[in-house]
């Protein structure tokens, strides 16, 4: 009678939603970006109730990690899914769930069944799967188990490869339900077509509210980024600036920059800046770190002296003499 009562009253609140339409397309883009948004949003609340912790002993919350972000999974889809028939992320984009096992033309929010089910289909195998070896463990499956070893040998090699058909058959179900949705733009996650549930507009008209040039320039500015994220280790940067510091100051500048520098010029590394350690040069009048050049040479063969641009020749330790005036 209360499941009868709450569907009643979802019912007549869906009432005044009537210039909803449920049978109004929902880009596929929005979809996904509800499900990101949830799972960045449960990411969210298990770093902060982590945080909660981190001055107690390391590790205190390892043994129990499952099942408390299942709970927090479940403490959120109370607030948001159970309470609108919409998660976060869908209330974000305008969004909610309808019943698509319901006969009636118009709207009609979930049932509390199939909230349940929605709940138990998401949060569900995510534990199933952290939690399977410990679950072996516990029943006396484990290498020191408390069945005979042949006994437990088959009925632990039995459950590991029910368990795997299980898991790839869900993978492969899953995958295949993404193809459909590509195809027909419905349902994303299994567990939305299998319970019965399909997002649509909780607004007439719902319009995104990023524009498409703007997403334009994010997805062109996304690919320069990989695409100099792919080029520039393949480019030599230190023999590129000194290349460029040859062609605005020439190599005599440079020469003029080692000469009045004077014994300056050997208190400074040529590559890192620092005080060189076991200074070496390399044919010209700037000294470097023995690591430094040797680490560079071995990765640039034709390498050049960053400072002057001269090429480097083999690395030889500097030889300093030191005068000692009496007093």
């Amino acid at each position: 009678m209360a499941d009868q009562g709450s569907e009643e009253n979802q019912t007549k609140t869906s009432g005044s939603d009537s210039g909803t339409d449920p049978h109004t397309p929902v880009l596929r883009i929005n979809q996904l970006d509800a499900f990101e948004l949830d799972s960045a949003l449960d990411q969210l609340v298990w770093n902060h109730f982590f945080q909660c912790f981190q001055n107690f002993r390391p590790g205190l919350l390892t043994p129990l990690e499952p099942e408390l972000r299942a709970l927090l999974q479940l403490l959120v889809w109370r607030f948001t899914l159970y309470s609108s028939s919409a998660t976060v992320g869908q209330s974000l984009l305008s969004l909610r769930y309808h019943n698509t096992l319901s006969t009636s033309a118009r709207y009609r929010p979930l049932s509390r069944r199939q909230k349940l089910s929605l709940a138990l289909l998401t949060v569900g195998p995510c534990w199933l799967r952290e939690r399977s070896h410990s679950l072996l463990l516990s029943l006396g499956l484990g290498p020191g188990g408390s069945l005979a070893g042949g006994d437990a040998g088959i009925l632990r090699q039995g459950l590991r490869h029910s368990l795997a058909l299980i898991s790839g058959i869900s993978q492969i179900a899953g995958f295949v339900n993404f193809l459909v949705f590509l195809r027909k733009g419905r349902h994303p996650v299994l567990a939305e077509r299998i319970v019965g549930a399909r997002a649509v507009f909780s607004k007439p008209n719902a319009v995104r509210d990023v524009t498409y040039q703007y997403m334009n320039r994010e997805l062109l500015w996304h690919g320069f980024a990989e695409f100099l994220i792919f080029l520039l280790p393949l480019v030599n940067m230190r023999k590129v600036k000194s290349t460029a510091y040859s062609l605005l100051f020439g190599r005599e500048g440079a020469d003029r920059e080692g000469a009045r520098g004077g014994s300056g010029a050997w208190k400074e590394c040529g590559l890192c800046g620092e005080w060189p350690t076991m200074p070496h040069t390399v044919g010209c009048g700037h000294v470097f770190c023995y690591y430094c050049v040797k680490s560079h040479a071995i990765a640039d063969p034709y390498l050049t002296c960053p400072r002057c641009g001269a090429e480097a020749g083999q690395p030889e330790p500097v030889k300093v003499e030191v005068e000692l005036g009496g007093r």
